[in-house]
């Protein structure tokens, strides 16, 4: 290597650019970062968004797939300062009655949460949990068959229920608590609940919930990325911060470049390299519906009708499986609705350093339409009083970001797209584009490695640890 090149650039340093460098420093190639901001993380940041003392997630918030990551468990970001908090509940699901269904490790504890409907809940997480350690190396992966004979058969067999929607796998439960509990789970997916692929979010995430918990970062998000970016300078590579990349010219001197950006910002950027043919399958990717994030700073915790929800670190909130499933309906078709799902989060329960003595954070938001500019504020706020009668008079402070905030804080969220691409049954293996190797593009030298690849959307970092592994294999035969 001549004096002052890099064998690879990574530009963006989101989870999966992180993971995309991190994973080249330790096979030993020279690594420089660009990130635009002024610090690391992407989605995983933390801000005092309301009021001085309260620190809020500015994006992710809550990560079971972080504990989940093949590529997490290859680190040791305790040893980095990170340090994870696990609730005693890892989602609750409360209904207008009062009641709620209640997930924890235990899942004869969540069963009993679900009284007539437990066994079917049992059978449900059941074979999947007992393979999970194989299933989440297969499922955080591009389509493949795995060559082990067991891998293989666990693999189909979530494949047989992941591919149904929702509205098929909701009639394993009878009651409305079970029903309300797969819905929520399976709005993840951010399609309709009748759409194919839906019913895999609900099965992956209410099994993680029972294998590794879904654990918040103590001190907020932006600890996870301060980890990496530790491990990844320990490792030789370098952090470039404040370093905006609009073209391939801004680039320092390098072999490889790795972009964590989804299709629209590779063309602008590397357009003129992509050939035509590629470059027109990148114009057609679908993007697909946007976020609208309220953070609230109060003066008390959330005044839930149902006590047991305080000890949940996320609470899903929306009612029935009808009602979300209509609320997802209306999103799909272009419609914010009246009493969309809301997905919340409260930390300071169980991290108290992220507000002052006696306060405390809500984090939240709900689906919207790609680029919708309708104030969703109320409204979220407005399903969380439903079940928390009382929240408003304990509200001190409100910040909101709506899909062009969110698209303007980081640009890989077009039209609020916090998933990098639709991730429906068309769009999900073939990330951006049908391609053998889906991290190369058609420049040797440029390689695509954040969520708009497989797997996805998350933070488990597996699109650019599998990118980087891609690079390798370049870099090893040039």
């Amino acid at each position: 290597m001549s004096a002052g090149r890099y064998d690879a650039v990574v530009v963006g340093s989101g989870p999966n650019g992180l993971a995309a460098a991190i994973t080249l420093a330790r096979a030993n190639r020279s690594v420089g970062l660009l990130e635009a901001a002024p610090t690391v993380g992407g989605g995983m940041r933390s801000a005092e968004l309301t009021l001085p003392g309260f620190v809020h997630d500015v994006c992710s918030a809550i990560h079971p797939l972080a504990r989940a990551s093949p590529f997490f468990a290859t680190l040791n970001l305790e040893a980095r300062g990170l340090d994870w908090i696990e609730p005693p509940i890892s989602l609750a699901h409360p209904l207008d009655d009062g009641s709620a269904a209640l997930v924890m490790r235990d899942v004869d504890a969540s069963a009993t949460s679900l009284g007539p409907d437990g066994p079917a809940y049992r059978r449900f997480i059941g074979p999947n949990l007992a393979h999970w350690d194989a299933l989440i190396e297969d499922v955080l992966a591009p389509f493949h068959i795995p060559f082990q004979p067991d891998r293989a058969f666990g693999l189909a067999r979530f494949g047989i229920g992941a591919l149904q929607p929702a509205s098929w796998l909701v009639r394993a439960f009878d009651h409305p608590q079970a029903r309300a509990l797969l819905a929520g789970c399976a709005a993840h997916s951010m399609l309709r609940l009748e759409e194919p692929l839906s019913g895999a979010f609900a099965m992956l995430f209410l099994t993680s919930a029972h294998a590794v918990g879904w654990p918040i970062a103590k001190g907020g998000s932006s600890r996870i990325a301060e980890a990496l970016a530790a491990e990844l300078t320990a490792l030789g590579g370098k952090v470039i911060t404040d370093r905006r990349i609009d073209a391939l010219s801004d680039l320092p001197d390098h072999g490889v470049a790795l972009l964590d950006v989804t299709p629209r910002q590779l063309l602008s950027i590397a357009g003129m390299r992509m050939g035509t043919r590629y470059a027109e399958a990148l114009r057609k990717y679908r993007y697909g519906p946007g976020a609208f994030k309220v953070d609230l700073a109060l003066d008390g915790p959330i005044p839930w009708r149902n006590p047991a929800v305080a000890e949940a670190g996320t609470v899903h909130l929306g009612g029935t499986y009808e009602e979300i499933a209509a609320s997802e309906r209306e999103v799909a078709e272009g419609r914010n609705p009246e009493r969309p799902f809301v997905l919340l989060a409260q930390h300071s329960l169980f991290d108290p350093s992220r507000a002052p003595e006696g306060k405390h954070t809500v984090w939240a938001y709900c689906h919207v339409p790609n680029g919708s500019t309708v104030d969703m504020s109320e409204r979220i706020i407005d399903q969380i009083e439903r079940f928390a009668p009382g929240l408003r008079e304990r509200i001190i402070g409100r910040h909101t970001m709506g899909p062009a905030e969110l698209e303007t804080y980081n640009a890989n969220y077009v039209g609020g797209d916090i998933n990098g691409g639709r991730q429906d049954l068309l769009q999900l293996f073939t990330r951006p584009t049908l391609r053998l190797d889906p991290y190369s593009t058609p420049d040797p030298a440029i390689f695509l490695c954040s969520s708009s690849t497989p797997p996805g959307g998350g933070v488990h970092g597996m699109c650019g640890h599998l990118a980087a592994k891609s690079v390798l294999k370049t870099l090893a035969h040039p």
